[in-house]
């Protein structure tokens, strides 16, 4: 497998569907301490997903790379992707996307090169920390960027839909100090 940085020309604006299985969420509620975060089961899997693009318009001068089983060439598939942008206002790197887009590829190890990759670009920029974003229902990736240092640095409890809290993805953001 090798990791190639992405040119803009060839990837930007491209659609993909990400779809991952689950078994619960972080289920989030207010009480009058603060708030109380406790794992629930769904009672068995249950498939997400959500749409997205690379390189969307919104990011502020980004970096890509994709994992690829034999090179990039016509013939090799792009097996995973992640991307990221220096927030200059705040000095944070913001990881935008990253996934492993076949689940069944999942835990053979080329998510852990892509964000091996992306926190090299990261500390290179001179970012104080890399930030990310994920649901509570996707359990294997907070799993994953927990396994990769991060930890829970807030939450939004409404910011896809005024449902979130209802449909149990519910934003969160995670962190990791570079330096």
């Amino acid at each position: 497998m090798e990791i190639i940085r992405l040119d803009k020309e060839t990837f930007a604006g491209r659609k993909f569907t990400v779809r991952y299985t689950t078994g619960g969420y972080y289920d989030i509620q207010a009480v009058e301490s603060g708030f109380h975060i406790q794992y629930q089961s769904f009672g068995g899997p249950r498939e997400m997903s959500f749409d997205d693009q690379f390189l969307a318009d919104w990011l502020e001068e980004p970096t890509a790379f994709g994992a690829f089983a034999d090179g990039q060439s016509a013939n090799a598939p792009l097996l995973g992707y992640v991307e990221g942008f220096l927030e200059k206002w705040n000095n944070r790197y913001r990881i935008s996307n990253i996934c492993v887009f076949d689940e069944a590829r999942r835990r053979s190890g080329s998510g852990t090169l892509l964000m091996d990759r992306i926190l090299t670009e990261a500390a290179a920029s001179g970012a104080r920390m890399a930030v990310l974003e994920t649901q509570t229902c996707n359990e294997k990736a907070i799993a994953f960027y927990r396994k990769h240092g991060f930890t829970l640095i807030g939450f939004d409890l409404f910011s896809y839909t005024n449902s979130d809290p209802e449909r149990h993805e519910i934003r969160i953001e995670m962190g990791k100090k570079l330096r």
